[in-house]
């Protein structure tokens, strides 16, 4: 038996998933944050490779690069590459590198451009395996990926986030991190447009469990604090959201409540479509491809694909696993997942 564990190493988590012989037996994440100290990250690696034991081989692709814990992106790579080959301290150890394949540590200082948030592109490349032409749509909890697939082939303009950001193929956008704010600039309140209060009182967890679409408890979608660390229930969401429009909570009704949190929902999601109409308009996606869905917000990626007049596919149906609730969390973690079984 050989096993591989995929490493998706993040601002924000640390996912992981382990493969032995193609098949997917485990996947884990956990919540880090580099930014109030590089032991925030160290720890969560430890704790994730204590629980899913050892394996012959580590495949490593990050994001954590982004963090302000470190002085810019290429020293964030190097930072994040020599703490996975601390903590992980496997002798088959290699990073992603994007369209450049997998790389060896010694490598990555010189490559750094290239394994600085290239996860989408593992995912991607799994896509291919099973679509010829497709829109592939990875919602986390921070962003969405948009990859074009063409001819079997990932057909991105973009490499950097700054590239990607430009030309549709990234939103800073997600199921669950990020402020409300971010994708409206008022709201209807009341029968009036209410300008919102630039505070961090409410995050996007707290829209989707307003709507049902993040339920009470599910901290698989949801791993970060809340804004001022009340409990993580519906009533303690709308209450977050009301501040953003100066309210108190006990100021909505049910109804009212739903409303503000749908708004918020569908300017978020026009943001998105945005960058797929920047796609459409270079030709990126066939008339005739699907959309496929990842991540913990593959439920909007479904929506997408309806409003769109796409058929939807969900990365879920590409992984074998041991179990459909474990195809559902690798398809969660897709790069770590991708990267598990593209090492093959």
């Amino acid at each position: 038996m050989t096993a591989t564990i995929g490493w998706d190493i993040g601002g924000a988590h640390v996912k992981a998933a382990r493969a032995e012989n193609g098949r997917i037996v485990a996947v884990t994440q956990r919540a880090c944050a580099p930014h109030l100290g590089l032991a925030h990250l160290e720890a969560p690696i430890r704790e994730t490779l204590a629980e899913l034991g050892p394996a012959a081989r580590h495949r490593v692709t990050m994001t954590a690069e982004l963090s302000d814990a470190f002085e810019d992106r290429s020293a964030g790579v190097v930072s994040v590459a020599a703490i996975a080959a601390r903590e992980i301290g496997a002798g088959d150890l290699l990073f992603y590198a994007g369209a450049r394949g997998f790389i060896l540590r010694s490598s990555v200082a010189d490559a750094a451009e290239a394994v600085a948030s290239a996860n989408w592109r593992a995912s991607a490349e799994l896509v291919t395996q099973h679509c010829s032409d497709a829109l592939f749509i990875d919602m986390g909890s921070t962003t969405t990926d948009l990859v074009p697939i063409s001819n079997g082939r990932v057909d991105a303009q973009g490499a950097t986030d700054a590239e990607r950001l430009a030309c549709g193929e990234l939103a800073y956008a997600g199921f669950s991190r990020g402020a409300p704010q971010a994708y409206a600039r008022l709201a209807p309140v009341g029968g009036q447009w209410t300008p919102l209060v630039n505070e961090a009182f409410a995050s996007m967890a707290d829209v989707r469990r307003a709507l049902g679409d993040l339920q009470e408890g599910d901290s698989a979608a949801d791993l970060s604090p809340t804004a001022d660390g009340r409990p993580k229930t519906v009533a303690a969401s709308r209450a977050r959201l009301a501040r953003v429009v100066g309210r108190d909570g006990a100021e909505f009704s049910d109804a009212q409540a739903f409303s503000l949190a749908a708004y918020f929902a569908r300017a978020q999601m026009r943001v998105i479509e945005d960058q797929i109409a920047l796609l459409a308009s270079r030709n990126a996606i066939a008339p005739d491809a699907s959309f496929i869905g990842a991540g913990v917000g593959r439920a909007v990626a479904e929506r997408l694909a309806q409003r769109q007049g796409r058929s939807y596919r969900d990365f879920a149906a590409f992984i074998v696993a041991a179990s459909d609730e474990l195809r559902v969390a690798a398809a969660n973690c897709a790069p770590a997942t991708a990267l598990a079984l593209l090492a093959l």
